[in-house]
């Protein structure tokens, strides 16, 4: 992805200003309310400051998207990331914004009452792009990429918190926290447990992810054996490596190229995968696969049945 590019700080500062404080007292003369401020902190651990009620929002990452659509919340939503736009329950018409490189003059017209970013959107040099807005009091909080499903839980009861929409936030953990644990259940008897490489990346840029990753602990939720669960967070496989740890079942989410099974299958040398040779490789949908929020479900299903079918009815 390009860059973030800056405007010149002291010019961009100066608009940002000026724009806040038209809108502020614009606000404040429309309403004829007092501005009530309260602090939050986010999951980054950063104390933010909220003025008045949260009813123009701005997601920048399509899991904080998720949540907040599941939360029943989406017509709060007045820009979106343009990874976000395929989300079911979206209103049409949303500003969508670049996920790397959001342009601050089009956030500050938009009147936020929060932004609500991810991890993720820093630039390649770890800076934060939304730092200009938040210094000129724009309310930003930060949802980082979880490590496990139990931080899915967390980022769903904080985005209902910041709503105080507490029962909708624990009736949504409840029922995704239900459907994991029946995934869980159906295969936990099964021995022995089947080996696993998710494929994230197609070659010659191959790519997946290990202890530390909400993706390692959807595979052991299925039962599996994540084949490099011990090698780091995240992983750049040799094709050396995927033929010597031979995995009895490979999963892969990308569908940006054409028959990506067909192109795994053909790797020179993986024809002596045992999942290759027994036609155990398998399409898994990208969206929740990739997507830390409740959506995770329908991801673990399809995980599931992939390396276990025995213990599913055909039917189902």
């Amino acid at each position: 992805m390009s860059n973030y590019k800056w405007y010149g700080r002291a010019a961009l500062l100066a608009l940002l200003a000026a724009l806040i404080g038209l809108t502020v007292s614009s606000c404040a003369r429309k309403t004829g309310q007092n501005i009530t401020e309260r602090n939050v902190t986010d999951r980054e651990g950063i104390e933010v400051t909220i003025k008045g009620p949260l009813n123009r929002v701005v997601s920048t990452a399509p899991s904080n998207t998720e949540i907040i659509v599941d939360l029943g919340l989406a017509k709060k939503l007045v820009a979106i990331d343009v990874y976000s736009t395929n989300i079911e329950g979206l209103p049409d018409g949303l500003i969508q914004l670049d996920f790397m490189n959001p342009d601050a003059e089009v956030l500050v017209g938009l009147e936020p009452d929060i932004i609500i970013a991810n991890g993720h959107n820093a630039t390649g040099t770890g800076e934060d792009p939304f730092r200009v807005l938040r210094e000129m009091g724009i309310p930003v909080v930060y949802i980082p990429m979880g490590q496990n499903i139990e931080d899915i839980y967390l980022d769903i009861a904080f985005v209902a918190d910041l709503f105080g929409i507490q029962q909708q936030g624990e009736a949504l953990i409840h029922s995704t926290r239900e459907e994991v644990e029946k995934i869980r259940a159906a295969t936990a008897a099964v021995e022995p447990k089947r080996s696993v490489y998710f494929e994230i990346s197609e070659a010659p840029f191959m790519f997946t992810l290990g202890k530390g990753s909400f993706l390692h602990d959807m595979i052991t939720v299925i039962g599996a054996i994540n084949i490099f669960e011990n090698d780091g967070t995240y992983v750049s496989p040799s094709a050396e490596a995927i033929i010597d740890r031979n995995p009895d079942v490979i999963l892969t989410n990308v569908n940006y190229i054409d028959n990506p099974i067909g192109e795994l299958k053909s790797r020179p040398g993986f024809e002596h995968i045992n999942a290759v040779m027994n036609n155990r490789v398998y399409l898994i949908d990208m969206d929740s696969s990739s997507r830390p929020s409740a959506r995770i479900t329908l991801a673990l299903r399809q995980m599931s049945r992939a390396v276990y079918p025995e213990v599913y009815d055909d039917k189902e």
